[in-house]
């Protein structure tokens, strides 16, 4: 398992390197370009969860692949945040994508480190799994309460330490370290989440590398049109609640991992029609 995880870690960090020198590098994407890259970035992580197939069988696949969809899900609300961030500090168009991979790949490395701690605390505390369940329902409870607030980075906790400790800090170096630590706070339900869908530290890691190595192509496609987005808060907090409910059920009812994949295709499905479809007087303002 080891040298699984440290291959898929030397693997994940040469793909980081490919969209960090190749994609858009320079300037800003067009829209093609950036749909282009989440193809390959989504055929890529599905072509890895046939591998999964191949070499541990369905069950394991079929985790990844409700994990991989449930950080997918769970990404779209880290795009906003993004755009906000980049809005508030001016980062310049050009050097958008090269900040974005950099906080990326350092969110990677954090996730990673949590990854390894969640799944040592399930192993040693059944507890954790009651823990997790009751953190992901405040979470759900949270998004539907504050689903019109909007977040504010120029006057975040982050940004008063760096500040602090750094006062010539660039915009683009806060952009950064802001787009890093952000993820934490989302890293802080999405890890809890998955680990409701699997145990596998592997699994977990997998879905997670994949889900955020197609972010950066994802942030430049949609940015543009997330204000459409306007029931997203909704639907990741009816995901939320469902996962929560099933981790502080799970010494009573394990529910087949279809049910999991299922569950969560149809919310985002219904999410993303409904948003799309209501009509411009009858939107709510979205974050």
């Amino acid at each position: 398992m080891f040298l699984a995880i440290a291959l898929l870690v030397v693997a994940t960090a040469a793909m980081l390197a490919v969209d960090l020198l190749v994609f858009a590098r320079d300037h800003r994407p067009t829209l093609r370009e950036s749909a282009a890259w989440s193809v390959l970035w989504l055929v890529v992580a599905l072509a890895f969860g046939a591998g999964l197939l191949l070499w541990e069988g369905g069950h394991t696949a079929g985790e990844y692949y409700a994990g991989y969809l449930l950080e997918r899900a769970l990404s779209l609300d880290n795009v906003f945040v993004f755009a906000v961030i980049l809005g508030a500090f001016a980062v310049p168009a050009h050097l958008q994508p090269k900040v974005l991979s950099w906080g990326i790949g350092l969110a990677l490395v954090l996730r990673l480190v949590f990854i390894v701690l969640g799944a040592a605390m399930l192993d040693a505390f059944h507890v954790t799994f009651y823990a997790f369940g009751a953190l992901l329902l405040y979470t759900a409870w949270k998004l539907v309460r504050h689903s019109d607030s909007e977040p504010d980075p120029e006057n975040s906790r982050t940004l008063r330490l760096l500040r602090r400790w750094v006062p010539s800090a660039t915009p683009v170096t806060v952009a950064f370290v802001v787009i890093a630590t952000t993820d934490i706070v989302f890293a802080l339900d999405s890890i809890p989440a998955i680990f409701a869908v699997t145990q596998d530290a592997f699994v977990v890691l997998a879905a997670n590398a994949f889900a955020m190595l197609g972010l950066r192509a994802l942030y430049f496609l949609l940015a543009g049109m997330m204000d459409r987005f306007v029931y997203l808060s909704q639907g990741l907090a009816l995901i939320l609640a469902f996962i929560g409910a099933k981790m502080l059920l799970i010494d009573v009812w394990h529910a087949p991992i279809w049910v999991s994949l299922a569950v969560i295709a149809a919310v985002l499905g219904a999410t993303v029609v409904l948003s799309l479809t209501a009509a411009p007087a009858a939107r709510p303002r979205r974050a």
